[in-house]
């Protein structure tokens, strides 16, 4: 390489892929020798959080770099409108061939397609696993076959035809997103028994309110359109639980199989062709999500596990082999990382960190002491999670639900007021107790309170109205 090289970028994107469901994470129930690779070439991120476990939140603060609250992409129902800067549109502007393949789910027509790439196919809203359609800038068009394998393929020709050029090409998948139809080939994978998680039988009697009332638990809230077959009849409610679980369980296994593969023909392809060395190669999902943990699946809460998202990436010319993080990082920092490495100048709003020197060896000093997370679709009506926000630090988790008085399913016209919960991650790594009102942690809940309070200043976000100021601080 020399050193007037700029670097290709392959970012693979998954929907919903948990890290316990990746062998470099420690998976116990699957091997993904693909995703793997990448993380043995480079870095893998151990402590890699959302700010907001929601599909088109997440995809937007990757894009941008920003919060939330500063791109306005909240929820499912807010898109993207394509006068936004991206770090897309930031190397484009810099010479870069940019390209994107696969799930969007940022808004459609005018004033809302990918803006800022050379050629893009995209999957309508959620997309379909088999013969799937796929919008381009010419029109749609339907192509025969699996979803994963498709875009794959799509990206690969058009990475074939960028000759000595730098490029960055967005491989953004549909799966493992619900409802997990995987490839016939994958059929006769993981037939053994899936080992349940330490907290499926979680009663949720440490935490609040919230926890309770979410629509979420496999046993009561897994449809026909999930499983694929009934469960047999004389199945009491815990072994159904248990028999709803391995069958989610292999089909979410078996799609992410296929991205795998995918990840595997494109890390193949730069090696064919010598560009290994000189392409940053990211593999990440927008979100973490329950594979049973507490009982649950899907996402949104600010526990642990869809907080945490893998990230892994690789640069063999500029980031050592084989290593691991415990940092705090963001998914609002891989714009200005993929800019940093590209040798492009930032848009100002970007609110992320930049972890080249982190990456590098450079400075490997912590970019950030708190984690700041928002959701707001205390509205949803599929799965009843309170809009919240905290910060999760090194030690602790600080959350408070203010769910805007929202009634709860089954509670007639009954409405709740906010609730505060508190976690040691040292002692409670599972978070199944909330020490919020522990005397013994008062020192500490002042503290995170007002850093809290803090933070979302300094970002530019506004404390809800039913929070209280803590003590020295004023609205």
């Amino acid at each position: 390489m020399t050193a007037q090289r700029r670097p290709n970028f392959v970012f693979v994107l998954t929907d919903d892929h948990a890290p316990n469901a990746i062998s470099a994470y420690g998976s116990v129930v699957n091997s993904t020798p693909g995703i793997d690779a990448i993380a043995d070439a480079g870095m893998r991120f151990d402590r890699a959080l959302v700010e907001n476990s929601l599909c088109t939140p997440s995809r937007a603060a990757i894009l941008t770099g920003t919060y939330s609250h500063s791109s306005a992409v909240t929820t499912l129902s807010t898109h993207l409108s394509n006068d936004h800067e991206t770090f897309i549109t930031a190397l484009q502007a810099a010479g870069y061939r940019t390209a994107m393949f696969g799930k969007w789910h940022l808004g459609h027509g005018e004033g809302y397609d990918p803006a800022g790439f050379d050629h893009w196919e995209v999957l309508p809203d959620q997309g379909e696993y088999f013969d799937p359609e796929l919008i381009t800038a010419e029109g749609r068009v339907r192509h025969e076959g699996y979803v994963t394998d498709i875009l794959t393929e799509r990206a690969l020709s058009w990475m074939a035809d960028q000759g000595d050029e730098p490029y960055c090409v967005l491989v953004w998948h549909k799966a493992p997103h619900r409802p997990w139809l995987p490839h016939p080939r994958h059929a006769d994978l993981f037939t053994d028994p899936i080992p349940l998680p330490p907290t499926f039988d979680d009663d949720y009697s440490g935490r609040g309110t919230p926890a309770h009332h979410a629509t979420m638990r496999i046993a009561d809230y897994l449809a026909d359109v999930d499983l694929k077959e009934q469960p047999p009849e004389e199945l009491g409610y815990e072994e159904r639980a248990v028999w709803k679980y391995q069958r989610y369980m292999q089909d979410y296994l078996r799609c992410v199989a296929a991205v795998d593969e995918s990840v595997q023909a494109l890390t193949g392809f730069l090696a064919d062709n010598d560009q290994t060395d000189d392409t940053v190669t990211i593999y990440a999902s927008d979100q973490g999500f329950y594979l049973g943990e507490h009982g649950w699946f899907d996402k949104r809460f600010m526990y642990e596990e869809s907080l945490r998202m893998p990230l892994l990436l690789s640069y063999p010319a500029r980031v050592a082999a084989g290593q691991a993080s415990e940092a705090l990082v963001s998914n609002v920092d891989i714009a200005q990382t993929i800019l940093d490495f590209a040798g492009v100048a930032a848009p100002s709003g970007m609110q992320g960190a930049n972890l080249v020197p982190m990456l590098t060896g450079a400075d490997p000093a912590p970019v950030r002491d708190a984690h700041y997370y928002r959701f707001y679709e205390h509205d949803d009506h599929m799965h009843h999670v309170w809009a919240h926000y905290g910060i999760r630090t090194d030690r602790y988790k600080l959350i408070y639900f203010y769910a805007d008085g929202m009634g709860l399913p089954n509670a007639g016209n009954v409405t709740y007021p906010p609730e505060w919960e508190l976690f040691d991650l040292e002692k409670d790594p599972y978070e199944l107790n909330s020490v919020h009102l522990d005397p013994s942690y008062a020192a500490i809940r002042h503290e995170l309170t007002v850093r809290l309070w803090d933070l979302q200043l300094e970002l530019g976000d506004t404390p809800h109205p039913r929070q209280p100021a803590p003590e020295g601080r004023t609205r």
